[in-house]
């Protein structure tokens, strides 16, 4: 695998040529045209579709609109409950709302079954679709029925990747949906574009997984693709089955890309016409010379079984790697463990072996990355007529979508897999998040999903309870139970992989799906369970600010899972309040009380009383300050809270990582840097201020006090730079805090103090 550190021109769509003082006449040799970068650059597929899609007129300042939205039933009562505050009448354009991860409902009484039934009568009221619990995970159903050459698709889950499809799908936090359902735009400006140039066929055994973690663990560390549109090019492309792209596609979001889009060909038309929608196929390519920001060059056939080890899809080794040193990566893997566990549990995968191998617990084959059809009927192969043995190995296999099922039933996989000892369960995300199949306490699984970040996987530290998971392909993953949990890779078995042909069965979807043909019917009720419950009143930014630090994090990122955990916490995603009780649970449990506890000086100040009489704590920092700032008063400033990261908001989409803080009083971020446009969007979106500074000494520390004075003049006179004070001791020591570029839309929506406020003028 190459990484071009200059720009990349792309010939024909087989020939590169680096960009340079000779790239020019080379290209003039070889084409027999003149073509200056900015040309060659509007040649990219993806320029063309964010070009049909943008609505400015402006190509360096893009604002979008999408052609559809999916949600599925952690995030849509929330952006719905949004939405509806702000003046929604009807869904403007196709909104899916899928039932994938709340689906279990086994946890809180009936409350995640009532988000289902509000999900279903909004789709009703507004004119949307309503896919029903263990029908298909959210990705898998926009696959198969929404996904079209040169689309754009909108999701508020982070995985929200069809470009194998030829559609530019992106994830992103429920304000931004919000925004798409209120016939606003998607405002960002024209992101670079890094091509991902295959060639070559993947060796037998080599899954999709093996080249997504390959790729992840070479770029995620350098952010060479983010929060750009990562492009596959090249003739490996038509070496790839359709379902080989989407398990690559699906996990481009682990890089931190803004999102993927592939060239596509009769195996991708004829993936259409499978599922009925051949009219929805286009054929996408790269202009003759098109010039990308970025190339990553791959070997298609140098790639081997991979495994991305505890605690990030980054933490990558080649399965033989792996073995062949052994003690030394388990050695590597608690030094991690020290840092993104905080010292709060023994952690150590070095008891896992066994006669010099490593024994795994359990291994699972799930949701939108792993759920594929082809991966389960290869793993099926590997693993006919063996047995994953009567230890503690466990092995689960869930299809993606009910239809993939009922092919894998009906050629017999089924049969093949659960005669081994494997368990083949329903369409549902949970092994993902954290919401099924946890393993034992020190327990060690093998998943191909798409995270393994800490706690993702069900464990609570603040309980002493500690597992941990490594994501491998689906092949290695049956090649592993079929020599009963000691790690192997597919490569090492000889296998006759049969490839059965998939017949999609539009009759399960016809027969269970709500669709409302975009028909709105105004006169249906909504379904309100008690746990539903609207977004709390939130102030608009004051005229100088007060913030107490109370929680300071220095891992080398924190991923939105620390932030407000999965799991049985997601139970409570429709009650604000009621889910940021779980706030930095897992990773700060002290956090929510000391968040509560100053936002008593805001709440007492919005109630016209004294802050420094529900805060005593307040008076003598206000008193430092009057010394210097004579004008502040209780007219103009508010009280919050903020958290210190080194680099949040990695993972997943949900909105709820910021707007937890935000209920709990939280008013701002202060970070090193953002791990995602995605994080930063949603703590703008719900009016939290996303400052940043330097990387090095910290100014100040958990507990202390930040003035930050005429931050609302600072933010409507588009300051770059902000003088902000520590408090304490009765001294102001200085320090700039900085804000990065903000669109006039996320100036005023920070001004109004959240999205909702926004739209309410």
């Amino acid at each position: 695998m190459k990484l071009y550190e200059q720009g990349v021109y792309l010939l024909r769509g087989t020939e590169l040529v680096a960009n340079g003082p000779q790239a020019q006449d080379e290209i003039r040799q070889k084409t027999g045209q003149e073509v200056t970068k900015e040309e060659a650059a509007k040649q990219t597929m993806a320029y063309g579709i964010l070009e049909s899609h943008n609505t400015s007129g402006n190509m360096q300042n893009l604002q979008i609109k999408f052609d559809k939205l999916t949600s599925h039933d952690i995030t849509y009562v929330g952006i719905i409950q949004t939405a509806r505050a702000s003046g929604l009448e009807k869904f403007p354009i196709p909104y899916v709302l899928t039932n994938c991860h709340n689906s279990l409902c086994a946890v809180g009484g009936t409350i995640n079954e009532d988000d289902h039934m509000f999900g279903l009568t909004c789709a009703k009221k507004y004119g949307g679709i309503y896919v029903p619990p263990h029908q298909a995970v959210i990705h898998q159903f926009a696959r198969e029925m929404l996904a079209g050459g040169g689309k754009m698709i909108l999701g508020s889950d982070s995985h929200t990747r069809y470009g194998a499809l030829g559609t530019m799908a992106m994830g992103e936090g429920g304000p931004e949906l919000v925004k798409q359902l209120l016939n606003k735009t998607y405002d960002i400006a024209m992101p670079g574009v890094v091509g991902v140039y295959l060639t070559g066929s993947p060796m037998k055994g080599v899954g999709p997984q093996d080249i997504a973690l390959a790729i992840i663990g070479e770029v995620f560390d350098k952010g060479y693709v983010k929060n750009k549109v990562m492009e596959f090019v090249g003739p490996g492309v038509a070496n790839l089955s359709v379902d080989y792209r989407i398990g690559v596609d699906v996990m481009t979001t682990e890089t931190t890309c803004l999102s993927s889009i592939w060239r596509t060909d009769d195996k991708v038309r004829e993936f259409y016409e499978i599922h009925g929608r051949t009219e929805d196929f286009a054929e996408l390519n790269p202009g003759q010379v098109a010039y990308y920001d970025g190339m990553i060059e791959i070997d298609l056939s140098q790639i081997k079984p991979m495994i991305a080890m505890p605690f990030h899809p980054s933490n990558t080794y080649t399965i033989e790697e792996l073995n062949a040193n052994l003690m030394d990566i388990l050695d590597d893997c608690e030094k991690r463990a020290k840092v993104s566990l905080d010292g709060q549990v023994d952690f150590t995968l070095k008891d896992k072996v066994r006669n010099g191998r490593l024994y795994v617990d359990q291994g699972i084959i799930a949701g939108c990355a792993g759920g594929g059809f082809e991966n389960i009927t290869d793993a099926a192969d590997i693993l006919r007529g063996a047995s994953i043995g009567p230890d503690e190995f466990t092995l689960s296999v869930y299809p993606a979508s009910t239809p993939i099922y009922m092919e894998l039933v009906k050629n017999g996989c089924v049969a093949d897999l659960m005669e081994t000892g494997a368990i083949v369960k329903t369409a549902f995300c949970g092994p993902c998040f954290g919401a099924g199949d946890t393993p034992s306490n020190n327990g060690f699984s093998i998943r191909h999903s798409t995270r393994n970040f800490p706690n993702r996987e069900g464990s609570k530290l603040q309980n002493g309870q500690i597992s941990s998971v490594a994501l491998m392909d689906a092949r290695s993953i049956a090649a592993t139970a079929a020599n009963k949990g000691y790690l192997t890779a597919a490569t090492d078995m000889d296998v006759n992989y049969t490839k059965p042909k998939y017949y999609f069965d539009k009759n399960i979807y016809a027969n269970r799906v709500f669709d409302s043909k975009g028909v709105a019917d105004p006169n249906e009720e909504i379904k309100f369970g008690p746990n539903i419950k609207d977004w709390p009143a939130m102030s608009p930014l004051p005229e100088n600010l007060f913030l107490k630090v109370v929680s300071e994090i220095h891992d080398p990122v924190t991923t939105t899972d620390e932030l407000i955990p999965s799991g049985e916490t997601s139970s409570y995603r429709s009650n604000p309040l009621g889910l940021a009780e779980f706030t930095l649970s897992r990773k700060d449990p002290e956090y929510v009380g000391r968040a509560k506890e100053i936002q008593k000086a805001q709440k007492a100040l919005e109630a016209g009383e004294c802050a420094g009489q529900a805060v005593p704590e307040l008076r003598e920092i206000v008193h430092t300050v009057k010394k210097t700032f004579p004008d502040v008063n209780h007219d103009n400033f508010g009280v919050g809270s903020t958290i210190f990261a080194v680099k949040p908001g990695d993972g997943s989409a949900r909105e709820q990582a910021a707007s937890c803080q935000k209920v709990l009083g939280g008013w701002a971020n202060i970070a090193n840097e953002y791990a995602t446009k995605r994080y930063r969007s949603n703590l703008i979106n719900w009016g939290m201020l996303p400052f940043l500074i330097p990387a090095g000494d910290l100014p100040f520390k958990n507990g202390d006090y930040l003035f930050v004075p005429a931050i609302r003049q600072a933010i409507i006179d588009k300051t770059k730079e902000i003088q902000a004070y520590v408090v304490k001791d009765g001294q102001m020591q200085p320090f700039t805090l900085q804000l990065g570029a903000l669109t006039d839309d996320e100036r005023d929506i920070i001004l109004k103090g959240c999205l909702i406020n926004y739209y309410r003028g």
